[in-house]
């Protein structure tokens, strides 16, 4: 049994995961929370749980999803690389990375359920990927490439900017919640409407992903 079906009842009792392509990125399938079992009106105390215990591993988010297909457009980004996904979530990210051709993918999350997301989308989508709970406890100084989709959600993480560069010299960067995000070591590539899968309908304006890069300051 697949142990995500567990996982997913601490946000709802009777929430299931599916196996859910994704519309914007055909090549790569998740094990992601079934938008059927979400479909219904919840009591305050259903309510109350989903907020307390919102599995952010059991969605594709925005951002995800549009890097993980420009990773798919352009594996000259990470092929023969070692790549490091920091907030990693389902794992979509690292495993566009190996699947490009990456010589190793990290994939980094603070939550031990979104690191068994990970181990398990991997072996869905044929690729392996390494784990990791602790960006602060990796101690590899090779690593080719900082990638990471989400992550400024607070602004106060907006000083992982200067911290990606302490692991990487090269960071690749997608956001959707930050409007007036400038950094100089950072450059805007492109903008690119997508959603969350499945399909929260969130407000437009988390509805447009931005793909940034860094280069490390010499």
């Amino acid at each position: 049994m697949n142990p995500l079906n567990n996982l997913i009842k601490n946000m709802l009792s009777d929430a299931r995961i599916s196996i859910q392509a994704l519309p914007q990125c055909p090549d790569i399938s998740l094990y992601l929370v079934d938008p059927v079992t979400m479909n219904r009106a919840f009591d305050l105390d259903e309510i109350r749980r989903i907020w307390e215990h919102t599995a952010y591993w059991a969605f594709c988010w925005a951002s995800g999803q549009v890097l993980a297909q420009h990773i798919l457009d352009h594996p000259e980004l990470v092929k023969d690389k070692k790549i490091l996904d920091f907030g990693s979530g389902s794992g979509v990210v690292a495993i566009a990375a190996m699947k490009a051709g990456a010589k190793q993918a990290i994939a980094c999350d603070i939550d031990p359920d979104a690191l068994i997301s990970c181990a398990e989308n991997a072996k869905l989508n044929g690729v392996s990927i390494e784990l990791s709970d602790d960006l602060f406890t990796i101690q590899d100084n090779d690593i080719d490439l900082l990638i990471a989709a989400d992550v400024l959600y607070d602004r106060a993480n907006l000083s992982f900017l200067d911290t990606f560069f302490e692991y990487a010299q090269e960071v690749l960067l997608a956001d959707s919640r930050i409007k007036d995000f400038s950094h100089p070591q950072y450059r805007h590539i492109r903008k690119q409407e997508s959603f969350t899968v499945p399909d929260l309908d969130e407000l437009d304006e988390f509805r447009y992903v931005n793909l940034y890069t860094g280069i490390k300051p010499q």
